[in-house]
């Protein structure tokens, strides 16, 4: 086990020791590197100008490339991996046979649509545009949402993003025959093992570990009760950028191979927790609408790539956006210890706010999620469409039984929200109550709907007041039951990241 972080940037070897580890890959790239070229502007994953690309191991061999927030990431995190800055691609560009001007493709369509002014955030831009360069999933019907969903983490407050849009069209799906591409498909990680400690300037000793194996990982948890677990960083790294709290322990989870699995099969998918949004996404293209559409508008596609379905359900945030689709599909979580394991349906798992089901020596292991025996969908409602944090989302899901000569009657039906209380993935308990073995009409769910609030008391805050959030309730009842009413896909094809407002459906 390694006691220096090691990692490939760019085309060459790093072996560091000595720096704390929670340095973020940003400050390390600026203060430590000599390498500018990558910006910051927000350090909290939400402009996009500190944008760099990974190297992810695939299923079968070989690695793709992922944009992600530098911001983000400590430098631990980065064990074993290869990360490439926007200096790599000019370097390279020279060298590559379909480029006279030594710019990366990229690069030259970026300067080709004009797609720069002020310049500032086109190196996080372009990293973007060099992972949809290479990306196999761009091209062809069905594809064009991708764009947009490439580029909404970066933020441009120059050009207007028409010309950055027109590089992007220019670019996506290239995958050109270069020494980018052929790393890629030989990629196999370096040991991504890792026992790490460095003396902060002012805090003492921080550790970091990174366990490739559960022995080692109940060890470490055993010997360190108060460290704190870490897989994608899109959470705790803003603890650090933003709030400066000192870490003095942490456990790294990404070097168990069990927690990035997923697998499929006839009744649904296992998805280990150290899986991540853009991983998930993939996995369940074109099969599960419902997830598939509160996925596409959760952060951008820089913080997908990184968070992981277990963080986002064990921080237990009332505005985590997975909790109340999981709950809705019926989804069961899966804890470990050394001691084994035990499984809980979703919603007993978010048992309040930042309270999950976990006691000492446990952590999510994995979650099941079935596929839905009925209709099922999800709703988020924000004041932007991207990038924005739930106002109210929703999960919902309705069996219908033959009704004879009338109308289907509910046989069971699930209806949860998030961002109504503290408590993630609310139950309207007595709203479903009001719905079983009833005929699904239009009638009886306007008349259910208005019972919504019986349900719960909802909070009133910054994002929307109580009775907003009540109708928003009422309002995203309503809109499942049309919804429900066309194809399951309907949703994704009409807008992918379409949403109910509170005037209705839309």
């Amino acid at each position: 086990m390694s006691r220096a972080i090691r990692f490939w940037l760019d085309d060459r070897l790093v072996e560091e020791v000595g720096l704390p580890p929670t340095t973020t890959l940003l400050r390390y790239l600026r203060d430590h590197a000599g390498q500018p070229g990558t910006k910051e502007g927000c350090a909290e994953g939400d402009c996009g100008a500190c944008t760099v690309a990974i190297l992810e191991e695939k299923e079968g061999g070989g690695g793709r490339f992922r944009a992600v927030n530098s911001c983000l990431l400590f430098l631990p995190m980065l064990q074993g991996k290869r990360v490439y800055t926007v200096g790599a691609l000019r370097e390279r560009g020279a060298a590559m046979a379909d480029s006279a001007s030594g710019y990366h493709p990229v690069q030259q369509a970026m300067v080709d649509t004009r797609g720069s002014q002020c310049g500032y955030c086109t190196p996080g831009i372009v990293m973007s545009l060099f992972e949809a360069c290479y990306r196999s999933d761009m091209q062809g019907e069905g594809a064009g949402w991708t764009i947009d969903d490439q580029l909404c983490g970066n933020l441009c407050r120059c050009t207007g993003y028409r010309p950055i849009r027109e590089a992007a069209e220019a670019v996506a799906g290239l995958q050109p025959a270069d020494r980018f591409r052929a790393e890629a498909n030989q990629y196999r990680p370096d040991d991504p093992a890792l026992d790490y400690v460095a003396s902060h300037p002012l805090h003492g000793e921080q550790h970091y570990a990174q366990p490739t194996s559960e022995e080692a990982l109940w060890n470490a948890m055993e010997a360190w009760p108060d460290a704190r677990l870490v897989a994608g960083g899109t959470d705790l790294g803003l603890e650090v950028t933003k709030f400066h709290r000192v870490l003095t322990h942490i456990i790294g989870l990404e070097g168990l191979p069990a927690l990035r699995t997923v697998e499929a099969d006839e009744a649904g998918w296992t998805v280990g927790s150290g899986v991540t949004l853009t991983r998930l996404l993939e996995a369940v293209d074109g099969a599960l609408p419902a997830l598939e559409k509160m996925l596409r508008v959760f952060g951008s596609r820089q913080i997908r790539s990184r968070a992981t379905i277990g963080g986002n359900l064990a921080t237990c945030s009332p505005i985590g956006d997975l909790g109340p689709v999981l709950v809705a599909l019926g989804a069961q979580a899966t804890v470990a210890s050394r001691n084994g394991k035990r499984t809980m349906p979703v919603s007993d798992f978010l048992t309040g706010y930042r309270q999950p089901d976990l006691q000492p020596g446990e952590l999510l292991w994995s979650v099941r999620i079935p596929k839905p025996r009925g209709y099922a969908m999800s709703y988020k409602v924000s004041k932007r469409r991207e990038m924005d944090i739930s106002t109210v989302s929703a999960g919902m899901h309705v069996v219908l039984a033959d009704g004879g000569d009338g109308p289907p009657v509910v046989h069971d039906i699930v209806i949860s929200y998030g961002g109504l209380t503290a408590r993630p993935a609310a139950r309207a308990a007595f709203t479903e109550r009001a719905l079983r073995g009833k005929p699904w009409t239009m009638a009886t769910v306007q008349a259910a709907a208005e019972m919504v609030k019986n349900d719960t008391t909802p909070i009133d805050d910054l994002r929307g007041t109580a009775d907003y959030r009540r109708l928003l309730a009422r309002n995203l009842l309503l809109g499942f039951f049309l919804d429900s009413q066309r194809p399951a896909d309907a949703a994704l094809e009409d807008h992918p990241t379409a949403t109910v407002t509170a005037g209705g459906h839309a």
